[in-house]
This record gives structure tokens, C-alpha cells and sequence, in this order.
């Protein structure tokens, strides 16, 4: 695909990152979930303490995909690279961004001196598990993740 350019996200890319996040909520059925704003967006990868970076997959001047990342800190490993999302607008998909996308994040975390790079995916998602599966991923059944919302905790010590 020499029409593609993959680069490095940029602040002015954020309005279209969002559209992008939010296609990918309707497509797990989870629109209503997302909460996150441009704002915030702004501030957490552009402000004073970056937290996530991201490369965008442009074609015709116009952002199609996204792979959203950020660092963990495994106790086992070190640095790992956290793959948070890859995203392909729905008319783009199947073309080869996906893969693009995914190759210059797995390079950038050797980039980084990071010891591997982790992801989930969704057991409902078999496109995806295949793709991950062409690549030798290792994809974990007996780990479950956990999560608490902010209200969640600001409820729980509210109650103490």
C-alpha cells in the first residue's frame, strides 16, 4: 500500500483519534461507554506528563487507522509496550492497515528497549485472533482482567 504513510500521532491529529475510538466503541456495541474527550486527550498525551502515544495510518490525507500505546512496568519482564487499540475505519479495512499499523508499533517498541509489547483482545473477535495467531502472539486464557470506574472507587471510600 504505497498510498498509506504511517506516522507518528500528532496534537492537531486528536479530533479525527476520537471519531476513530468512537467507531470502534459502536463496532464492540459500547458507544455509550466512551466518556473520553478531546480535552483529555490533549492533556494526556500532549500535556506536561505524556501518558500514551500514538501512530496514525493516513491515506488521501485522511487519518483510517490508529494504534494507541503506552508503557506498563511488568515486575517480571520490565518496560513493556501496551497496545491499547488498533483501529481501521470501517471502509478500510482488509487492505493491509491493520498490519502496518501493528508492525510499526511492534518496531517501535524495540525502539523503545522494551522487553515485549501485550494487548487484548476481545474472545467474541475471531478477526482479530487470527491476526494476532499469524504473528505467534501468545494469547492468554487463564489471566481475567479487572477494572474499577474512578465512581466506582470515590464511592468505596466514600462509605469508609
Amino acid at each position: 500500500m504505497n498510498d498509506v504513510n504511517i506516522r507518528k500521532g500528532l496534537l492537531h491529529d486528536l479530533p479525527r483519534v476520537l471519531e476513530l475510538i468512537k467507531e470502534l466503541a459502536q463496532y464492540e456495541k459500547a458507544l455509550d461507554q466512551v466518556s473520553n474527550t478531546v480535552e483529555r486527550m490533549e492533556e494526556d498525551g500532549f500535556g506536561s506528563n505524556p501518558i500514551y502515544g500514538f501512530f496514525v495510518a493516513e491515506k488521501d490525507d485522511e487519518i483510517v487507522g490508529l494504534s494507541l500505546y503506552y508503557y506498563r512496568y511488568s515486575t517480571w519482564k520490565g518496560k513493556r509496550l501496551y497496545l491499547e487499540d488498533i483501529i481501521v475505519t470501517e471502509n478500510q479495512r482488509g487492505k493491509g492497515l491493520g498490519k502496518m499499523l501493528f508492525e510499526r508499533t511492534m518496531k517501535f517498541s524495540l525502539e523503545e528497549n522494551c522487553t515485549g509489547m501485550m494487548w487484548q483482545v476481545l474472545d467474541w473477535n475471531k478477526p482479530a485472533i487470527e491476526f494476532y495467531k499469524r504473528y505467534h502472539s501468545k494469547l492468554d486464557e487463564e489471566w481475567i482482567n479487572g477494572h474499577l470506574e474512578a465512581s466506582q472507587i470515590e464511592q468505596f471510600f466514600n462509605q469508609k
